[in-house]
């Protein structure tokens, strides 16, 4: 059996031995001669070369200073971690009065990618990579069908998220970057429930946590009792009526001012917010009506959130972790008819009911309606999600509303999604 070994060891030892040639002399020979046949694996230690500078990595990826064989091996540095996952998404939706092709039953996916990279242990510099193909009522947001995973990028590959944040002692910690949403910055979670549609994030996507990715910047303090306050803002040029661009951060250019005070317990938590936008500033969701270009179009407007979450100490009873949001909108400038808005929602979620990790949702709420509408909008989604194994989650989902759209608009619509995390 040890002849058998040493024939097979022989060959691969003259192999990696022929193309060294032209630098025998740095070749270790005395680790050669030592190898010992009661160890069939070869040590590439053992016949390492000196490093050379400026390798073209395989792949042609770019160029490295130098190698160190014991240690290279070709991917991120140690202080960078990725994580990501795909969702497949097909649904249809249906409209009580209107016949569009967009009707249809889509079949979409988005893709998204998280890099996190620290540099002093405590920081965090964040990239988010994303691409997808949604369309029509899926990136919609008047009837209530756009989808949290909805993407409509038409398959191009972006970096959609781009920050930095740092701590500033030991209950400080500050964000600043190109491409940030302000509810990346707040010190407390308004919500713990995990919508399917986008209208249900942050307790109800309304004016209060309505979100607009761009230039920004924000601080939170938290303190060991769990109380936090955070301030934020975000800010982005737009033309003015003579064909210049404002720029960011000036009397001109559209801004977005959070502030947001709460108390974060481990069952339960309660905030309010302040969120002030300026110059036509515009995030909120899911609910148009005539009067709304005149009620933000180049004006000024204050939102106010209420939010608040409880959950049980125990998953898989019948009692439900349950969320709730409230929001309130006063505009300034209006020259007729309302000059405020309202909206309302309720989460709840059931864990490990049938199966552990698996989660029922229900929601449902007004979404932002001004005061003198006749019409009473109302949204609702119902779903059930599994995991398949360890990576794939597979969530039916139903979800709906009646006088959506600024008029009297009822919407029905199904959704399978699959989403694969690694």
């Amino acid at each position: 059996m040890k002849l058998f070994k040493s024939l097979l060891v022989a060959p691969a030892a003259l192999g990696l031995l022929a193309p060294m040639a032209a630098t025998a002399n740095e070749v270790n020979f005395k680790a050669i001669s030592n190898y010992s046949t009661e160890n069939s694996e070869i040590d590439i230690n053992n016949f390492k070369t000196t490093p050379q500078k400026n390798l073209l990595l395989s792949g042609g990826e770019g160029l490295v200073d130098s190698v160190d064989s014991a240690s290279f091996d070709g991917g991120f540095s140690s202080t960078t971690t990725m994580d990501g996952k795909a969702v497949f998404d097909l649904g249809f939706i249906d409209y009580s009065e209107t016949d569009s092709a967009t009707e249809d039953v889509n079949f979409a996916y988005s893709y998204t990618l998280n890099l996190n990279t620290n540099f002093t242990g405590d920081d965090n510099l964040y990239v988010r990579i994303k691409t997808g193909n949604h369309k029509g009522w899926m990136v919609d947001s008047n009837d209530g069908g756009y989808l949290s995973s909805g993407k409509d990028s038409s398959d191009a590959l972006k970096i959609d998220k781009i920050w930095y944040k740092f701590p500033v002692g030991e209950r400080n910690t500050v964000w600043v970057g190109p491409k940030i949403e302000n509810y990346y910055m707040h010190a407390t979670a308004p919500s713990i429930y995990k919508p399917i549609t986008k209208q249900f994030t942050l307790g109800g996507n309304g004016n209060a946590y309505g979100a607009s990715t761009d230039t920004g910047a924000g601080w939170a303090y938290k303190a060991d009792n769990g109380f936090a306050i955070s301030s934020n803002v975000g800010s982005k040029s737009k033309t003015t009526t003579s064909g210049t661009d404002t720029g960011i951060l000036t009397n001109e250019s559209k801004t977005s001012w959070a502030t947001q005070i709460g108390i974060t317990k481990p069952q339960y938590s309660a905030s309010v917010i302040v969120n002030q936008k300026y110059n036509g500033w515009t995030d909120g969701y899911y609910h148009t009506a005539s009067a709304d270009d005149a009620l933000v179009t180049g004006g000024n407007h204050t939102a106010v959130g209420l939010r608040g979450w409880w959950r049980p100490e125990d998953s898989g009873t019948p009692t439900p972790s349950v969320s709730l949001g409230y929001d309130t909108t006063s505009y300034d400038g209006v020259s007729s008819g309302t000059d405020s808005s309202e909206a309302w929602f309720v989460g709840l979620t059931w864990q490990d009911m049938f199966t552990a990790d698996d989660r029922i949702g229900l929601a449902f709420g007004q979404p932002t309606m001004h005061d003198d509408e006749t019409n009473d909008p109302f949204a609702y989604e119902l779903y059930y999600s599994y995991k398949a194994n360890d990576s794939v989650t597979i969530t039916p989902t139903v979800f709906g509303g009646n006088d959506r759209d600024g008029g009297t608009e009822d919407v029905f619509g199904a959704l399978l999604q699959t989403t694969f995390k690694f």
